[in-house]
C-alpha cells in the first residue's frame, strides 16, 4: 500500500469518524444528558456544602461543549482507526474492504471500549470518590492498553495455530487464551464500588446502558461508512476502473 492509498484511506477514515460522531452525538444528547442531570440533580441535593460558580453553565456543556468534545474526538478516531485498518487489511484473513472495515470495527469496540468497560464502568456525575480519580483513570487506561495488546495477541496466534488446528478449532483456542487472560486482569486489577447511599441503581444502569450505546453507535457507524469510502477508493465498480481506459483512441484494424 503506497503513501497516497494510506493517505487517501486516512482522509476518508477523518470524514468517517465525523460522521459517525455525529450519530453519536445524537445518542449522547438524546440518552446521556438527561441521567448526567438527575445525577448532578441528586449530587446538589444532597451535598452539605455548595461549591462556587461555574466556568460554564450547564447549558453550555451539554450542547456547544458535548458537541464539540465528541465531533473532535470523532475526527481523531476516524483517523487513527484508519491507519489501524491500513496496517491489517490483508493481514486478518481474505476479506474485501468492508468487511475489513466492520471486522475492525467489532474489534476495536470489543478491545478499546467493551472490555476495560467491564471491569471499570462509567460513572455519572456523584458517584466515584474525587481522591481514586487519578488510580481509577490509569487502571481504566492501562486496561484498554493490555485488551489491545491481546488483541492483537489472539489473532497472532489464531493464524499461527490455524495450520496446525484448522481455522475453526485455531478461533476457538485463541478466543479462550483471550478470555483467560482478560479474566486474570479482572481478577488482580483493583475493583472500586464507590455508589454513594441512597443513589438511584436505575440510574446508574441507565447511565451505564446510554455510555455504551454511544460507543456502539460511534463504533458501527464508523464501520459501516467507513467500509464504504475505502471500498471505493480499493475496490472500484468495473466502470470506473475502464473509464480511463475508454478515453484511449481504439485502434483501427486494417
Amino acid at each position: 500500500m503506497n503513501s497516497a492509498t494510506v493517505r487517501n484511506l486516512l482522509v476518508r477514515g477523518m470524514l468517517a469518524g465525523l460522521v459517525a460522531g455525529l450519530a453519536a452525538l445524537v445518542v449522547a444528547y438524546f440518552l446521556g444528558e438527561p441521567r448526567v442531570d438527575q445525577a448532578i440533580a441528586f449530587e446538589e441535593s444532597h451535598a452539605h456544602e455548595h461549591g462556587g460558580e461555574e466556568l460554564f453553565s450547564r447549558t453550555l456543556q451539554s450542547t456547544a461543549g458535548l458537541s464539540t468534545g465528541v465531533l473532535v474526538y470523532g475526527v481523531a478516531f476516524g483517523g487513527i482507526a484508519a491507519l489501524a485498518y491500513c496496517f491489517a487489511l490483508g493481514r486478518i484473513g481474505r476479506f474485501g474492504p468492508r468487511a475489513s472495515a466492520l471486522l475492525l470495527a467489532v474489534a476495536g469496540l470489543v478491545a478499546v471500549y467493551v472490555v476495560p468497560f467491564l471491569k471499570y464502568p462509567a460513572n455519572p456525575p456523584a458517584v466515584g470518590d474525587p481522591d481514586t480519580l487519578n488510580q481509577r483513570t490509569a487502571l481504566f487506561f492501562l486496561m484498554i492498553v493490555l485488551s489491545v495488546l491481546l488483541t492483537v495477541g489472539t489473532v497472532i496466534l489464531g493464524k499461527r495455530l490455524a495450520p496446525r488446528l484448522g481455522n475453526w478449532n485455531a478461533t476457538l483456542a485463541a478466543g479462550a487464551f483471550f478470555v483467560l487472560v482478560v479474566g486474570l486482569a479482572y481478577a488482580f486489577l483493583p475493583s472500586f464500588n464507590e455508589v454513594p447511599e441512597h443513589f438511584p441503581a436505575a440510574l446508574l444502569w441507565q447511565y451505564r446502558l446510554a455510555a455504551l450505546a454511544v460507543q456502539v453507535t460511534l463504533w458501527t457507524a464508523f464501520g459501516l461508512v467507513f467500509g464504504l469510502l475505502a471500498e471505493r477508493q480499493l475496490a472500484p465498480k468495473p466502470a470506473e476502473r475502464s473509464a480511463g481506459a475508454g478515453s484511449q483512441p481504439t485502434p483501427v484494424a486494417h
